[in-house]
Order: C-alpha cells, then sequence, then structure tokens
C-alpha cells in the first residue's frame, strides 16, 4: 500500500496494541464509537472461547484527529489488553526470567517455524505475535478506512457462507441484508442455515475440535477504475488476495465466482456488457465479482475467503519438545472452536484498507472535500463515455 500505509504492534497477553495509519486525507468524521463499533463486531460470534469473555475492546485515540475529524497527520490508536493483569510478569518488558516458558510447538502455528527463523527457544516470543489477536489492531485501523470511504458513499460488509460442511445459499444478496446478518449468532444472511451451523460447533466442542469456514466481503458503490491492468503488482485482485491471505489462517481467497468458474464454459462465466443513456456503460449480471483486467467494473465488489479450522486444539497432536526432543501432546493456549463469524470483520477491515489505497492512488488529494470534488468529476466522465 503506497498511498494508504498502516502498521500495528504489540503482543497477545502485553500491555496492549498500538496501530498508526498515514494518508488518511483531512476532514473525514471519525469517532471513538465508530471504531468500538467494529472492536464489538469482531467479538462476537457462536464458538468463541474464554479469551472474549476478559475483553471488552476499546479504542484510545492519540493523534491525528481532533474534534471528530480527521486532521491530515497519521492517526495513532491503541486498546489495552485487559488480560495483562494476568500476564504481567510473564509478558514483563524489563529484565528478568520469564515463566509459562513454552518449547512444544503447536501444530498449525507459527510456533516451530518462527522460533527457528528468529533462535528463539521459548516459543511464547512466537505465539504471542502471531496470535489473531494482532488483528484486533487491524480492525479499528480499518474503521478509519470504512469513515474515509463512507463519506464517498462506498460501504464494505461481509457475512458467513459456510462452517464445516454447512453451506448456506450463494447469491448476490444486498447491503440491507448482509448487514441484517449481525442479527445472526454466526452472521449468516439464511436464517435457514443457522441452527444447522451452530449445532455443528457445539459438536466439533464437544469432540475437541475446531473447524473452519468460508465468508464472503462486498464493496457497494465502487466507481469504475480502481486498479489497473499495466502491471502486476497494481492489479486490484492481487492487492486483495496478499490482503486477506495475510490475515491468520485464511488459506484461498476467490473473486465473484471464482473456482466454480473453471468447471464453467465461457458463455456461463462473463458478464454481458450493456449501455443505456442515462447510466452509461454497466453488467446485468456479476459473475466477475465486480473486476475486470484488474480493474473495478462499478459492480459490487465480491470476495470469498477461506479458513482452515482453528489450529489449537483441545485434544491436541503429536508434537516434540524443542529442547528434549521427547515426543508430547502440543501445548494448549485458549482457543475458540471455530472463528469465522469474527473472521468477517477482520476481513472487511482488510478490504478497506486496499480500497482506501486504491481510491488515493486513483483520485489523490490532501482532504476529503478535494477528494469528493475528484470523484464527482470522476463520476460524470464515467456516464459520458
Amino acid at each position: 500500500m503506497e498511498h494508504w500505509r498502516f502498521t500495528t504492534a504489540g503482543e497477545s497477553h502485553g500491555p496492549g496494541l498500538v496501530g498508526i495509519v498515514e494518508g488518511v486525507p483531512a476532514g473525514v468524521p471519525l469517532s471513538r464509537e465508530l471504531i468500538d463499533e467494529d472492536l464489538a463486531r469482531r467479538q462476537k460470534g457462536y464458538g468463541r472461547g474464554g479469551r472474549m469473555a476478559i475483553e471488552r475492546d476499546q479504542v484510545a485515540i492519540w493523534g491525528g484527529v481532533r474534534h471528530g475529524r480527521t486532521l491530515g497527520s497519521p492517526v495513532a490508536l491503541t486498546v489495552t489488553n485487559r488480560d495483562y493483569e494476568n500476564w504481567r510478569e510473564s509478558m514483563s518488558p524489563d529484565a528478568g526470567v520469564p515463566d509459562r516458558v513454552v518449547t512444544r510447538p503447536r501444530p498449525g502455528h507459527a510456533d516451530l517455524v518462527g522460533g527457528i527463523k528468529y533462535g528463539h527457544r521459548d516459543l511464547r516470543n512466537v505465539l504471542e505475535r502471531a496470535s489473531a489477536r494482532e488483528t484486533t489492531m487491524r480492525v479499528a485501523l480499518g474503521a478509519v478506512a470504512r469513515a474515509f470511504l463512507r463519506s464517498l458513499g462506498i460501504e464494505v460488509y461481509g457475512h458467513v457462507v459456510s462452517i464445516g460442511d454447512v453451506h448456506a445459499p450463494r447469491r448476490p444478496w444486498t447491503l440491507d441484508e448482509i448487514r441484517g446478518s449481525e442479527e445472526s449468532p454466526v452472521r449468516v444472511v439464511d436464517d435457514s442455515v443457522a441452527e444447522r451451523m451452530m449445532r455443528a460447533i457445539d459438536e466439533a466442542k464437544e469432540a475437541g475440535d475446531t473447524l473452519g469456514g468460508t465468508f464472503e466481503v462486498v464493496a457497494f458503490g465502487l466507481p469504475v477504475g480502481l486498479g489497473s491492468y499495466v502491471q502486476w503488482h497494481r492489479r486490484l485482485e492481487a492487492r486483495l488476495g496478499a490482503a486477506l491471505l495475510s490475515i491468520p489462517a485464511m488459506k484461498a481467497v476467490e473473486v465473484g465466482t471464482g473456482f466454480a468458474q473453471a468447471d464453467e464454459p465461457g458463455s456461463a462465466v462473463h458478464d454481458a456488457i450493456w449501455w443505456e443513456e442515462t447510466q452509461g456503460f454497466s453488467r446485468r449480471s456479476n459473475r466477475a465479482g465486480g473486476l475486470e483486467g484488474g480493474i473495478t467494473t462499478g459492480m459490487p465488489l465480491t470476495v470469498r475467503i477461506g479458513m482452515k479450522p482453528l489450529s489449537t486444539l483441545m485434544s491436541p497432536l503429536g508434537s516434540f519438545d524443542i529442547e528434549s526432543k521427547e515426543p508430547f501432546l502440543a501445548a494448549v493456549e485458549r482457543s475458540d472452536v471455530t472463528a469465522v463469524p469474527p473472521a468477517v470483520v477482520i476481513g472487511e477491515a482488510m478490504v478497506l484498507h486496499v480500497l482506501a489505497d486504491a481510491m488515493l492512488e486513483k483520485f489523490g488529494g490532501d482532504s476529503l472535500n478535494e477528494v469528493l470534488s475528484r470523484v464527482r468529476t470522476w463520476h460524470d466522465t464515467v456516464r459520458e463515455f
């Protein structure tokens, strides 16, 4: 991301999480309440574990905002880890001998390869940062992107498509329908499958197992022309794929109807072009998911993400101690049965970041009013093409 850049710091059981986002134009309406709303959404979902009973994530804004409007300078945020009180001695930054040393790597986690890469004999040094707790700050910073894009008439929301082998119907959902999934314990639009999903989660919990699934993120209100075909790294689906696969436990990304297109003839895959005088060019279908040639078409941008089952099992798999080289059952940290519903919000955040960067790449501008003026002019140009 060249125009909209963000970074995070902090460990899962450390004092808290820190984040800074650069490139935010001046004048964007932004409040703690908006950020806290997305943080609360990330903590919801049937199948969550004990950590969510401890944390009540709330943001503190340390820079870049004054009287509810961004200043054009970097926006700095922090979120406190309440659980740090139980880990103060173990996670202290001061000199000392750590307790709760981890020498038994867990299959599916970064423990072993991270320890080898960085030379850590205490694998807690790896798992604390590799933890999905880091995504809390991605969501907080993503809410800043949401505020910016919302000011431009763009909304990004997601919903669960499947948990385990229980699948919801897949069809184009409206923005209101997707937002309505917030009322579901498993964040699914179609209530008819919610009970089956929760039953599958209960069965996995009883078996000491975990479940993955898929979810969909949709962006409404995008203009034509974000992204580019002229270089590989500027294609928008490439940027979205990298961002979404950076989320822990994500293993696959598809745009539009994605993998299903490999089984169909071209006549059943591509979207016919339509033109009318009042609207200009458009499409009557959206199998491409709002992207052609790496560029937005003006249709809703639709991406689906596949999430593996969580790696920490209450009935753990086999492993070997890195010190004694003796076989053991893998160490067990507190874990969810499934995290697909909250992963939706993390996926939204990463899509928001990519789209904020793409909007600034296309339109530029140091203030919200400047960006808005350029976007309106562009919409007129597109209609007249």
